[in-house]
């Protein structure tokens, strides 16, 4: 049997339903069976991951989102509603928002739970098909963000930049950021082509987020 396509043009389709909250994995024994295409929202502490999520499904509250950096501290999976039960298909997608990464306040043995968690997950989880990494746009690339990038490639796990808070920055210098972080990754192995600019407040680049979810899924 031919392996299965991703769809085009299923952004749409993908996120005009209700997504549900499945479960957290504070440690990899926890992990869901792998089933559906996964991919992982990845960044530093309060890059605004769980915003971007809520926004992009459209459900207010759906990821926890705080003001204090280091309040996800588990794996956090979400699916499309109407999966399992009555329906035993699997579900076409699951998003996974991990804890964020370079907070340094937290205390030192919860960091490096948090760290090990992470990476265990980028490095060893076969239906992990691209991971986002979060980037926000009045910072850029830090270091903390280039040891990660550098872990994703040695692993040769698909990743691409999404830039976030793009209306936090005048909008002349979009371009000309997106410019230079692509020049930031050009010669990276595992980096997919392609930056995405994103407002989590004002919906800005969430079609393109979307589609890019969109092509990644089973139907």
């Amino acid at each position: 049997m031919p392996p299965s396509v991703p769809a085009r043009n299923s952004g749409p389709k993908l996120f005009g339903q209700p997504w549900v909250f499945v479960r957290g994995v504070p440690a990899m024994k926890f992990l869901p069976s792998e089933g559906p295409p996964e991919v992982a929202f990845a960044g530093r502490s309060n890059v605004g991951k769980s915003s971007l999520i809520n926004a992009l499904l459209g459900q207010k509250g759906l990821a926890r989102t705080s003001n204090t950096p280091g309040r996800t501290q588990e794996l956090n999976f979400f699916v499309p509603d109407g999966f399992g039960g009555d329906n035993p298909a699997l579900p076409p997608l699951a998003l996974v928002d991990m804890p964020g990464y370079g907070y340094a306040r937290a205390p030192k043995e919860k960091v490096d739970e948090w760290t090990e968690l992470v990476f265990d997950y980028l490095r060893g989880r076969a239906t992990l098909k691209r991971v986002f990494v979060l980037i926000d746009a009045r910072h850029g690339i830090k270091a903390n963000d280039e040891e990660v990038l550098k872990l994703l490639d040695k692993a040769a796990m698909s990743y691409q930049i999404v830039l976030t808070k793009i209306d936090k920055i005048k909008p002349f210098g979009i371009p000309k950021l997106i410019e230079a972080t692509e020049e930031k990754i050009r010669k990276r192995p595992a980096a997919f082509p392609g930056i995405l600019a994103t407002s989590s407040e004002k919906r800005a680049g969430l079609d393109d987020l979307q589609e890019a979810l969109g092509r990644l899924a089973e139907y």
